[in-house]
């Protein structure tokens, strides 16, 4: 089993900043589960104490059935994959990714399997013998990866692995990373910022804010559910539009939040006019910000349509979200 318990993890600094609260959290076995949030929010250090590469302040650390608090990096049968891809420049790709093997003294007839087969899944086979200044972004981030799969590990770990690629390369390489978790039916730990990232990779997602679990779902229910505004405002782009009720003619101790795509409904009863600021052609949709009352607001509309300095907007009552305006959390 290969399944990681957090049980009531907490780390504070030594100038008594905390910058992880009492974690509780279960990776199931064989899962693909995504830690995502804003830049400082925790989720590369907790990914650190998984690893044992950063101490815990308190709490618990389970992989497989062993707690692993006291349990040194190369113990815990991980691998982790870096944000640089940390590659030796003088090493050919081949022995790159055989370099930790050869440490760890396992026989050559066994490591020239390994990497064979590494470079097999990874589509490497012709690239083993160039050094990496020889290849592309998307082929050192590979590299980096075949150096992991060779450990056999129980739980791979991953801290922003394509941050480094420009957009095409990162959509390519989300794609081939998932396709690898299914081959090795191993538990994936990965780390992001990116919340298309976190959408499009995630058997389950992870939403951290300043050292807090915000809420723990599959995507369609992050997206579709959000706990609370924090979670609604941070997943989706354009991000949702939180309005008070007074605005809509509603209750004005609730906030109303509506996703930008659904702010001209078809059969909305809610009718409104805003003047709008900008607008932005993506191709095959437009954005148009504008004001609410005292709510800056945006709409995803089609690329056809002409938008002038007014907009008419209708919308639906059943697409709008409803939360606690003092506390922020989500009425349903």
């Amino acid at each position: 089993m290969s399944n990681v318990i957090l049980k009531n993890i907490r780390k504070t600094y030594d100038n008594n900043k905390t910058v992880i609260n009492n974690v509780n959290l279960e990776i199931k076995d064989k899962e693909f589960i995504v830690l995502v949030g804003s830049s400082g929010c925790g989720k590369s250090t907790l990914l650190r104490m998984i690893a044992g590469l950063e101490d815990i302040t308190s709490g618990e650390i389970f992989i497989g059935d062993k707690k692993v608090n006291d349990v040194p990096p190369k113990d815990r049968d991980i691998a982790f994959v870096f944000q640089s891809y940390a590659l030796y420049p003088h090493m050919t790709v081949r022995e790159n990714i055989a370099f930790g093997l050869k440490m760890r003294k396992v026989p050559k007839a066994e490591i020239d399997k390994k990497v064979k087969e590494a470079a097999e899944i990874l589509n490497l086979e012709e690239y083993l013998d160039r050094k990496p200044k020889q290849l592309s972004g998307g082929q050192r981030q590979r590299v980096a990866l075949g150096r992991a799969i060779v450990r056999d590990p129980k739980v791979f770990l991953m801290d922003e692995p394509l941050s480094n690629l420009d957009a095409k390369l990162r959509v390519q390489m989300r794609s081939e990373i998932k396709k690898l978790h299914q081959k090795l039916q191993t538990t994936f730990i990965y780390v992001t910022h990116d919340q298309t990232e976190a959408l499009t990779m995630g058997d389950r997602i992870v939403i951290l804010n300043n050292g807090d679990i915000q809420q723990v779902d599959t995507p369609d229910m992050i997206y579709n559910h959000p706990k609370n505004t924090f979670v609604a405002g941070f997943i989706g782009s354009p991000q949702m539009n939180f309005i008070n009720g007074r605005e809509l003619g509603l209750d004005e101790n609730i906030t109303y939040g509506i996703r930008p795509e659904k702010m001209l409904s078809q059969t909305g009863e809610i009718k409104l006019s805003a003047n709008v600021e900008i607008s932005e052609m993506l191709g095959s949709e437009k954005i148009a910000y504008f004001n609410i009352g005292e709510s800056k607001c945006c709409a995803k509309l089609p690329s056809d349509m002409q938008i002038g300095s007014v907009i008419d907007l209708s919308i639906n009552k059943e697409d709008l979200y409803q939360f606690n305006i003092q506390t922020g959390e989500a009425i349903y």
